[in-house]
């Protein structure tokens, strides 16, 4: 299989957690978070021409019942306008902000909403990883 660079995003209404990964290593990396002020767009489209990725992951929120949701129906409007850009791809989100902070928590280190944000976005692409790219 060949070498591939995935993004991956945790989509918010005010911020946008950002995950990078290399398909021959397997580890996915909290990246950025970017502001949810009108260039976001053009941002995740810099980041997409940068890392060479050909594939946003993008979290997919949904209620505890596995039922779509009004921020679904927002993080599905947003991917629209990232189709251009490059492949989209699906990936459940259910509980990833809780694991981040958790995770946060545990390395003892002072952290904030944007750190929760991307390390969200690296739990979304680091489980597409195991499932895709064992």
């Amino acid at each position: 299989m060949s070498r591939k660079a995935l993004i991956s995003l945790d989509v918010g209404e005010k911020r946008i957690g950002v995950a990078i990964a290399d398909t021959s290593v397997r580890i996915a990396i909290p990246f950025d978070t970017i502001l949810v002020d009108g260039s976001e767009i053009h941002r995740i489209a810099e980041i997409v021409t940068t890392e060479g990725a050909e594939q946003i992951v993008v979290g997919y929120p949904r209620n505890q019942n596995g039922e779509p949701t009004l921020q679904t129906a927002y993080v599905e409007n947003f991917a629209k306008q990232l189709a251009d850009i490059a492949e989209i791809v699906w990936r459940d989100e259910s509980l990833t902000s809780v694991q981040a902070e958790q995770q946060l928590k545990d390395l003892g280190y002072p952290y904030s909403k944007a750190d929760i944000d991307a390390r969200a976005a690296a739990i979304i692409l680091q489980d597409y990883l195991e499932e895709n790219y064992g």
